[in-house]
């Protein structure tokens, strides 16, 4: 018995319930991007696993370079809006930031 698309989706499970848990408590900005980036992960696996299980297109694993591209500018976006708050507010705490100093 090998390692089937069961084993594949229970992982991607797993990890998409981490990436949640994380977003849904924590405070620290780089540990919510962080979280975010389980999810992508977890969206990525399904591509691929849906793509090798489900036939020989490579529809799966073109969709999974695009998330992992997105993935990317989106750390770029996310980094510079964290270095912002930095600098303002001296902390990166989701929880006490309610506006942008403009």
């Amino acid at each position: 018995m090998g390692i089937g698309l069961t084993h594949f989706l229970i992982l991607s499970g797993i990890l998409f319930s981490l990436g949640i848990f994380g977003i849904a408590t924590r405070k620290n900005a780089i540990l919510v991007l962080m979280s975010l980036e389980l999810i992508l992960n977890s969206a990525n696996i399904n591509f691929v696993a849906f793509s090798r299980f489900g036939g020989v297109n490579i529809e799966g694993q073109i969709a999974a370079l695009f998330v992992i591209v997105l993935a990317a500018a989106e750390v770029a976006v996310a980094l510079a809006i964290v270095l912002n708050i930095y600098q303002n507010y001296h902390h990166v705490n989701v929880d006490e930031i309610n506006q942008m100093k403009g």
